[in-house]
């Protein structure tokens, strides 16, 4: 059996992990170049596991990242990101992956592609799918990434060095795919029609990526939720997924519910929020309502995440700086300057954006967070040469 090998990195940035590829080593033509990354990770897989292939059958870790030079004199790299269906032969190409921009800067300098000294090196990333500029400063010494740190991510059971991410203007996204305007109705609050659900209000934003936010209480939940609370509920899955199509439909990324739940299953997502309080996260620690200012929670590709998406993080942020919004709603004050705290199901996370208001009208300058990243292995991908014939 003849096989090709690429070569690939391995890596874990934030609570995602994902095979990273120069564009360059990649079949230029799309479908091919679709069909060899989807025979790597193991998709489609109708036992839900990708055995075969390096996905870890979760939203989290069926993921893949191209990178290039940037040809753009306001950035290094150029970054594209692929969510893979687990179950279908599908890569979404629609929407970011906040947690994997973390592991774009460490990767780029240790390929040569950014150089760096001591301290710290900024990395200018252009973000290809929803085209936006992210700048990761990334510790290093000597020249090399330095990994090592005290710095503990919730969802992540080892400390690491912080990677700090600045999302450049976050609201409102470019191209085809991307969903336009930070508001895409010209509302901070719209009210969905869904069948079977009925009215409901939500907030729908362009912010890291197209996210849809409600309230828990909308999906009778407490935003206390943790995985096996939601995942082996197909009627709550169910109705989320209800909720995630037609609201694709209203900010004009689908064109019917069907398309959305068929061919654009990354995005938007849904993310359900609640006020403050006590719950005991995945790890088994108890977290704290006092040490809050909400709950949300989020769900990619059909599950709720084990903790939160970056891209949920950054959308939270912009949503918690706008008065009227139901993340502002449910905080009670607006965060225009400053962080906003909230618990996900692996624990705590902070989270800051930068808004401003001009002749009635919100803006947001820049989202930040912290991450961190790590290079799991190096080497070569292999796939039989069938899979892309």
């Amino acid at each position: 059996m003849a096989l090709i090998r690429i070569p690939a990195v391995y890596m874990r940035g934030g609570t995602s992990k994902g095979v990273f590829f120069h564009t360059h080593a990649l079949p230029a033509d799309p479908a091919r170049r679709d069909r060899l990354l989807l025979r790597v990770i193991g998709s489609p897989d109708p036992y839900g596991k990708q055995i075969d292939g390096m996905g870890a059958a979760t939203s989290s870790t069926s993921k893949v990242v191209l990178i290039s030079k940037s040809q753009r004199p306001d950035s290094d790299v150029d970054y594209l990101f692929g969510q893979v269906a687990i179950d279908a032969p599908l890569i979404d190409w629609s929407g970011n992956c906040g947690n994997l921009t973390a592991a774009v800067g460490p990767f780029a300098i240790r390929e040569g592609l950014v150089p760096a000294g001591n301290g710290t090196a900024v990395v200018r990333i252009w973000q290809v799918n929803i085209r936006k500029r992210i700048i990761a400063h990334v510790p290093v010494r000597d020249g090399e990434v330095d990994e090592e740190g005290a710095f503990m991510l919730d969802g992540v059971a080892f400390p690491a060095a912080p990677i700090k991410i600045e999302f450049l203007d976050p609201g409102g996204m470019e191209g085809e795919t991307a969903g336009g305007a930070m508001f895409p109705t010209g509302h901070v609050v719209d009210a969905l029609d869904v069948p079977n659900i009925g009215h409901l209000q939500a907030t729908l934003i362009n912010a890291g990526n197209p996210t849809v936010f409600v309230e828990a209480r909308t999906l009778q939940l407490k935003g206390t939720e943790l995985q096996e609370d939601v995942n082996g509920n197909a009627e709550v899955l169910g109705r989320i997924e209800a909720i995630r199509s037609h609201a694709a439909v209203a900010m004009g990324l689908a064109s019917s519910p069907e398309d959305a739940t068929c061919n654009r299953p990354h995005t938007p997502k849904v993310a359900y929020v609640a006020p403050p309080r006590s719950y005991t996260a995945s790890s088994g620690a108890r977290v704290s309502g006092e040490s809050m200012d909400l709950l949300a929670r989020i769900v990619s590709m059909g599950k709720l995440h084990h903790a939160m998406t970056g891209t949920g993080a950054v959308a939270l942020a912009v949503a918690a700086a706008i008065p009227g919004t139901i993340v502002q709603r449910t905080i009670g004050t607006p965060h225009v300057a400053g962080e906003t705290c909230f618990g996900h199901p692996s624990g705590l996370l902070k989270v800051g954006a930068e808004a401003a208001e001009h002749a009635g009208t919100w803006t947001v300058g820049k989202v930040i967070m912290h991450r961190s990243a790590r290079r799991l292995m190096d080497g070569w991908v292999s796939v039989p040469e069938s899979a892309i014939s």
